[in-house]
């Protein structure tokens, strides 16, 4: 007879095996921690596994996944647990935990850091920091490394420096079948090659080794803002604006309410804005002269864009995404803001209705551009924008509408769209994560998939098929 856990049993041989050889801490529904291990960033999704494996070392996560190969139970791999369509939980199976795995290792002298894949964005920002290094990331501070990574990673540093994967020199893996793998350009090149950007399917990234960049530790940053109603004019001319931008500048151009934060004076809380944010990581003379016609158009009611510590623009963003409200996604790449799309993101914007809702759309190009498209999986290198057509709800209530906003507001750019970034997608079919790899890539992944996953046991994920 097996233990009970979310109406599944859990065979007892199997589990005697795990607790023998696992030192990492087992949450099982009954135990207290359970409620609490398995709560994931987005609200909307709400699951019980079985069994969630809190893994503390390499040795950990080998084990579980013999359990989980051996129960054959579904299972689910969490690192920051901020899967948009939640990839990191499942109901009535396996949730192999990273999160406890927080080593760091920085060497200075060869600009080199190890991280183990339970590492936070802003945890790796601290520790590179302290010397005046950086990794190009994401935006928001409390999202795990490894799921980042494995699917490309845009952000702040990445016209200056490329993706994140775009300074991976290698990895530790857990492969399907429990063996422990490398893969470098030099030892098994093809998996390392298929881990820059659908990583996710082929094993479980225990540790990273990034190549590290000087970054600040001051950069000329912040957001810039005017009424939504000026938003074609907005978007026309920071269209203009950025055509020539040097790699040093990265910009976001979002859509939503004012925050009510406390660096935003109270009268502009809640007002309906849109908003350029740059970030300069060069010298911050050249920005200020770089970003003033932007800061000089059409007087902005706000302007908090300043030199600032580059940890501190890093978490700008992270109130307005905290773990808990409901979240729904919709993306797409960009060729350009052509007067058409300019007009529909105007239109579309003064439609949402959520005072949480904001979508960013991110400059691209630079470093990015300049990766061969064939190099890593990762598709857009070509691509002027991303846009992530975020709808944002507190709880259930307004939920449905919200979402069905962002649904409408994306088929509206259908006819102007290219492809798609993988970490972006919800759970929307094999098609759409074709479109995110294209033809060509898509087959070479499937291709690893026969080879270091043939029985799909990785497959909650922007999943790529070995059949």
């Amino acid at each position: 007879m097996g233990a009970v856990a979310a109406g599944v049993n859990l065979d007892q041989a199997a589990l005697g095996r795990l607790r023998s050889s696992s030192k990492g801490e087992l949450v099982f529904p009954s135990d207290a921690t359970y409620d609490e291990r398995r709560k994931i960033w987005n609200g909307s999704i709400d699951r019980r596994p079985a069994l969630i494996a809190r893994c503390s070392s390499v040795a950990d996560v080998v084990a579980a996944v013999r359990f989980g190969r051996e129960t054959n139970v579904e299972t689910a791999i969490r690192s920051g647990g901020h899967s948009f369509p939640g990839f990191s939980t499942c109901d009535g199976g396996l949730v192999i935990d990273l999160s406890p795995m927080k080593a760091i290792g920085v060497d200075v002298e060869k600009r080199t850091a190890r991280v183990q894949a339970g590492v936070l964005l802003g945890e790796l920002d601290r520790a590179t920091q302290a010397f005046g290094l950086a990794v190009p990331a994401g935006i928001v501070t409390h999202t795990g490394l490894a799921g980042l990574t494995l699917g490309g990673g845009i952000g702040w540093l990445m016209r200056k420096y490329g993706l994140t994967v775009d300074q991976l020199l290698s990895v530790e893996l857990v492969t399907a079948d429990a063996r422990v793998l490398r893969a470098s350009a030099t030892e098994n090149p093809d998996l390392f090659w298929g881990i820059r950007g659908a990583g996710s399917n082929f094993g479980i990234v225990t540790e990273f080794e990034f190549a590290l960049n000087p970054v600040g530790p001051t950069v000329l940053a912040g957001p810039i803002f005017w009424p939504m109603e000026r938003s074609a004019e907005v978007l026309r001319f920071y269209r203009d604006w950025i055509t020539d931008a040097p790699d040093e500048l990265t910009t976001l151009v979002v859509h939503r309410h004012v925050p009510r934060l406390p660096v935003i004076p109270t009268e502009f809380h809640g007002r309906p804005a849109v908003t350029v944010i740059p970030c300069w990581v060069g010298p911050i003379e050249e920005g200020e002269k770089i970003i003033r016609p932007m800061r000089e158009f059409m007087s902005p009611f706000l302007d908090l864009c300043a030199p600032k510590p580059f940890l501190t623009h890093q978490s700008m963003f992270d109130p307005s995404f905290p773990a808990g409200q409901w979240y729904y996604f919709r993306s797409a790449n960009l060729a350009t803001l052509t007067n058409e799309v300019v007009d529909i993101i105007a239109d579309r914007a003064q439609r949402m209705t959520s005072p949480l809702t904001a979508f960013p759309i991110f400059q691209l190009g630079g470093a990015i551009a300049r990766v061969r498209e064939d190099e890593t999986p990762f598709s857009g290198r070509g691509a002027g924008h991303t846009i992530n057509i975020n709808a944002t709800t507190a709880d259930e209530a307004g939920f449905a509408e919200e979402r069905e906003w962002s649904r409408s507001f994306w088929n509206a750019l259908l006819p102007y769209q290219t492809d798609v970034y993988v970490n972006f997608l919800m759970e929307e079919g094999e098609e759409r994560v074709k479109q995110a790899y294209g033809r060509d890539r898509y087959a070479k992944l499937k291709a690893l998939k026969r080879k270091y996953d043939p029985s799909n046991f990785f497959r909650l994920n922007q999943n790529i098929r070995p059949d």
